[in-house]
């Protein structure tokens, strides 16, 4: 697989990351055996970012959930495929009753940033990244409180999520940020009119699209018609991988994350680092999603 840079200064990574999310959330989830063995095939096939939260958890009775399946996973590799995966956790969400909601208190923050430590096995997060912004805190005290702990050891890299084009130039005059994930598919074009895209590729940063696929039940069902359906049909491959062959094609430091549950799945989503799409099918994909 391609490697792509994780953001100014950062790792490289595989071009294609795998998201934990569908391993946690769901009440039918996999076992934590079966989803040890699709993070060990993902690892396997060239997939080295990992992206978890802590709130990725049915409630917050279970908090670190994902985390935990990740370390799992982590300890079940050999040395030196282990040492390839760099594993991305988020914190500023809540799950209370299995609610989302944001706390981006700093006395918060602090704490999830140990408890995710604790949860990890390790004693420095690869990437941590700011989950939400909450209404209800400043922004830069949440920055802030990030921003400490990579100062302190904890955090070797600091990412944002779910911000603004704004909320990225005011981050970056707090702590080196190397990465944006923000939600982006061919049915959630956001990121292309709100400014947050051009801004990532105006710093350099990686921007990572959570739910490329349209997120969990979405990927199932897409391209069933249109010019997705048409491409998919031309070059032999699943409608799938041509979404995220479409992602690597907007943007040289883009990282799509797709979530997965099933080998089956990461398989299919790894191969569509080898789909090359013309800028013709480029062009066709951007009318057919605009």
């Amino acid at each position: 697989m391609r490697m792509r840079t994780l953001g100014p200064g950062g790792p490289a990574v595989g071009a294609i990351g795998l998201g934990g999310m569908p391993m946690s959330v769901k009440g039918d989830r996999p076992s934590q055996d079966d989803a040890v063995r699709v993070l060990a095939r993902a690892a396997e096939l060239g997939m080295t970012l990992w992206d978890t939260a802590d709130a990725y958890c049915l409630n917050d009775s279970e908090t670190g959930h994902n985390e935990r399946l990740f370390a799992a996973a982590l300890a079940s590799l050999p040395a030196d495929l282990r040492e390839r995966i760099v594993v991305a956790t988020k914190g500023g969400h809540v799950r209370p009753d299995g609610r989302w909601e944001t706390d981006g208190r700093p006395e918060h923050l602090r704490e999830a940033v140990d408890a995710s430590l604790k949860a990890l096995g390790t004693d420095c997060i690869d990437l941590y990244q700011f989950h939400r912004p909450d209404p209800k805190v400043p922004f830069a005290d949440s920055v802030g409180a990030v921003a400490e702990a990579q100062q302190q050891g904890k955090v070797r890299l600091v990412g944002l999520s779910n911000v603004s084009a704004a909320q990225i130039e005011e981050a970056m005059t707090i702590a080196p940020i190397v990465s944006v994930q923000n939600q982006f598919s061919p049915t959630h074009l956001a990121p292309q009119r709100d400014g947050s895209l051009d801004k990532c590729r105006e710093l350099g940063l990686a921007f990572l699209p959570w739910s490329p696929l349209g997120g969990m039940g979405g990927a199932k069902g897409i391209g069933s018609s249109g010019a997705l359906a048409e491409i998919a049909g031309e070059l032999g491959v699943s409608a799938q991988q041509v979404v995220l062959a479409w992602h690597l094609g907007k943007y040289e430091h883009m990282l799509p994350i797709p979530g997965a549950s099933r080998i089956q799945s990461v398989e299919d989503s790894a191969r569509a680092d080898e789909v090359e799409l013309s800028a013709e099918q480029m062009s066709r994909l951007d009318k057919s999603f605009a």
